[in-house]
């Protein structure tokens, strides 16, 4: 095949996976016009249309959609057999994507990463949050971050921290004039700030457990967040009850700017794993950071 032809499929990858010419041009290093000619010349080669392109999106048309599901793993093969020649030089090296949520990335990526990274200076990490459940085979990335009951059985995974449950918390003037619930389902009475899941639309319901009987509890206010830490700054203001993770909340009730309730009906959950699929194995820079990230009771 003409070298010409490779980059033109690579340029074509590149637009289908990313669902937009301006972030491909930059992922792959030319001028979106550039990339737009590209395109043009590879459609009019195969005398069929791969693109559909609208004022907000670009999507592979059902040809588009063959070319790069055919295409698509064998390239993926190529750059993980090129990344594995990594572990030839002399300190692992390359990029690696992770998909994770703020919280995650606060308290458990970042404190280790920090350490890291200034061990190995050829190792560049993207962090990119997501409150979602991201699919990140789709969305090409290295590796995501869940919790454990939320990771697909078809993934190899490395617990990065320990289990935490979630607390409902209010400030001391939320409480001014009202009474403290008792029971999960007196929040039906509250004003609740809720955190809504950017990757399929929904808001996070509050989850707590009685006697080993699970209840979830659909709550309502005035705001919703999609950033933990906002939702965290707006409890503290006093605007609603907050559903947050322990470890973030405890300082402030420590000194009194928030008060927890509802303990008693908050369960412990499995913590945070790092998971991946299993082709990314073979690159010496994934090796050393998942050995890196991996939580050590």
């Amino acid at each position: 095949m003409p070298r010409e032809n490779v980059n033109d499929l690579v340029a074509f990858l590149a637009v289908a996976r990313e669902r937009s010419f301006t972030r491909a041009a930059a992922k792959i290093g030319v001028t979106q016009s550039a990339l737009s000619h590209t395109i043009r010349q590879l459609e009019a080669r195969l005398g069929i249309r791969l693109l559909t392109r609208t004022t907000r999106a670009v999507t592979p048309t059902e040809a588009g959609e063959r070319l790069l599901e055919g295409i698509g793993p064998h390239f993926e093969e190529i750059e993980a057999q090129v990344e594995a020649l990594s572990a030839l030089r002399d300190k692992p090296a390359g990029t690696i994507r992770i998909n994770a949520p703020d919280h995650a990335i606060k308290h458990f990526l970042w404190p280790k990463l920090r350490m890291f990274l200034p061990r190995y200076p050829d190792i560049k990490v993207e962090l990119v949050l997501d409150n979602g459940l991201a699919d990140i085979v789709t969305e090409r990335y290295d590796a995501g971050v869940r919790m454990g009951y939320h990771l697909a059985k078809d993934m190899i995974s490395a617990r990065i921290g320990p289990d935490f449950c979630m607390a409902v918390v209010g400030a001391p003037s939320y409480f001014a004039g009202r009474p403290e619930p008792v029971h999960p389902k007196e929040l039906v009475g509250h004003s609740c700030i809720n955190f809504r899941l950017l990757t399929n639309g929904g808001l996070y319901v509050w989850e707590f457990e009685e006697e080993g009987r699970e209840i979830k509890v659909r709550v309502d206010g005035q705001l919703t967040f999609s950033n933990i830490f906002d939702l965290l700054d707006a409890a503290l203001d006093g605007f609603g009850l907050g559903y947050i993770p322990e470890d973030i909340i405890l300082p402030y009730v420590a000194d009194g700017r928030l008060v927890r309730v509802l303990q008693p009906f908050s369960p412990y959950w499995e913590g945070y794993h790092l998971y991946y699929p299993s082709r990314r194995q073979s690159s010496p820079a994934f090796v050393a950071l998942v050995e890196a990230l991996r939580h050590r009771a």
